[in-house]
């Protein structure tokens, strides 16, 4: 595959995953156009060798896998859900001649950037049906409903030089000046233009607020991609790829929910999806360990590229740069779960295909975040690489990364199942 069919694809997937549920539903799509066959947690699996298997949990998070006679598996986890602002359970505010949503932050905002942008919802709504069944249904209104409008310089001389932002009275969305607007009408709307007219009563729902420029190339030479949510959906398509560009390797991807909080829930990374799937593909025990001691675990996540404007918060040996390669990520307190043996693998697949690689560490006197390659690496007892691509902005509502690198880690990981 082309580097330009490649990003062309990938902005594409970036544009109609606005949460982590449309993102698994892209990403099964993808999977069964590949070939891939679904298969249920609920009910019994009859697996069968040189076939290839997609399964979900929570319609938020994904395992595609082959199913070969080899047990020296390449894994790829990565992790589907972004910092964003979640609407909360009853989000309606009509005040001071405005209706307004109630939000939530998601993870590690960033909040700044949420103001003045034409903002949509989406998410999963649960209700019950005509015949008394309840039911899931994911929605997506796409065009813009609402805005953060910022307070005007006049009325806060000082916002240029300090700004603190009051997570609860400061980031309401504003939707309309009528307050006839009723939210349930709203969601029957939404979802009955998704194809469900019969909603007998709405129970519940996980909506998320979302940017609706689409994503796109930046640079004189289209040097750049700009997008919401590149962490991680940038790479959870180039795992997704990865695995529909093999046949009869044994590979598997994982893409997990909820790592932005902690993966501490059933469909997170520190929840037993992976360690489920994988002992229904080995029962024997004794076959499950063999496996699990001769595969390797590329979590992918991004990596901050050093900031040509903040070039001091960086260790000036480990800042990796924008279209300069991959990032191994390393850290001696093990948030990350790079080590020598790892490592090594990673970098004599690189070398054999003259793809550039970077080394990231952060400043001994900065905090450093982790990822789920930890957490997987200490639930299963697999050996673990971390690994990134540059990004600018991280956790901003528009995120920045290059365009060469996310190509260049998708042929790295090719070249594992070589």
């Amino acid at each position: 595959m082309t580097k330009q069919d490649f990003n062309e694809g990938l902005l594409g997937f970036l544009d109609a995953s606005p949460t982590p549920f449309h993102a698994t539903q892209n990403m099964a799509g993808m999977f069964a156009n590949a070939g891939f066959i679904k298969l249920h947690e609920e009910q019994k699996w009859k697996l069968e060798k040189g076939k290839k298997y997609y399964v979900t949990r929570n319609d938020s998070s994904i395992i595609a896998f082959t199913c070969t006679q080899d047990k020296n598996y390449v894994m790829v986890g990565v992790h589907t859900d972004s910092p964003n602002l979640k609407l909360k359970p009853n989000p309606i505010i009509k005040e001071h001649g405005v209706v307004k949503f109630g939000v939530e932050p998601y993870g590690g905002v960033l909040l700044n950037p949420w103001f003045d942008r034409d903002l949509s919802l989406a998410g999963r709504v649960t209700y019950l049906d005509s015949n008394n069944m309840i039911k899931d249904a994911l929605i997506d209104a796409k065009k813009p409903i609402a805005i953060i409008p910022s307070l005007a310089i006049h009325l806060e001389r000082d916002a240029n030089s300090s700004k603190s932002i009051n997570a609860q009275t400061d980031i309401s969305p504003i939707l309309s000046t009528s307050d006839e607007f009723n939210f349930d009408e709203f969601l029957k709307e939404q979802l009955k233009i998704s194809g469900i007219p019969d909603v007998k009563e709405l129970y519940a729902n996980e909506l998320s607020l979302y940017d609706t420029q689409n994503a796109s190339f930046v640079g004189l030479n289209n040097d750049f991609i700009a997008s919401a949510r590149l962490d991680n959906l940038l790479c959870c398509y180039v795992g997704m790829l990865s695995i529909c560009s093999i046949d009869d390797k044994p590979m598997l991807f994982i893409a997990s929910d909820h790592e932005e909080v902690g993966s501490e829930s059933t469909s997170g990374a520190g929840g037993s999806f992976l360690e489920n799937t994988l002992r229904r593909l080995y029962p024997d025990y004794e076959e499950y360990m063999q496996m699990i001691r001769s595969s390797l675990m590329i979590s992918a996540d991004n990596a901050h590229a050093i900031h040509p404007n903040f070039p001091s918060k960086h260790d000036s040996k480990h800042a990796p740069h924008i279209n300069k390669g991959s990032v191994i990520k390393v850290n001696s307190n093990q948030r990350y779960a790079s080590n020598s043996k790892t490592i090594s693998r990673f970098m004599n697949v690189a070398s054999s295909l003259s793809e550039p690689i970077q080394s990231f560490v952060t400043r001994s006197d900065m905090g450093c975040g982790s990822t789920i390659g930890p957490i997987t690496a200490s639930r299963l007892g697999i050996d673990t690489i971390d690994v990134g691509l540059p990004t600018f902005a991280m956790h901003s509502i528009r995120e920045l990364c290059g365009s060469d690198d996310a190509h260049s880690l998708y042929k790295i990981i090719l070249g594992f199942s070589s």
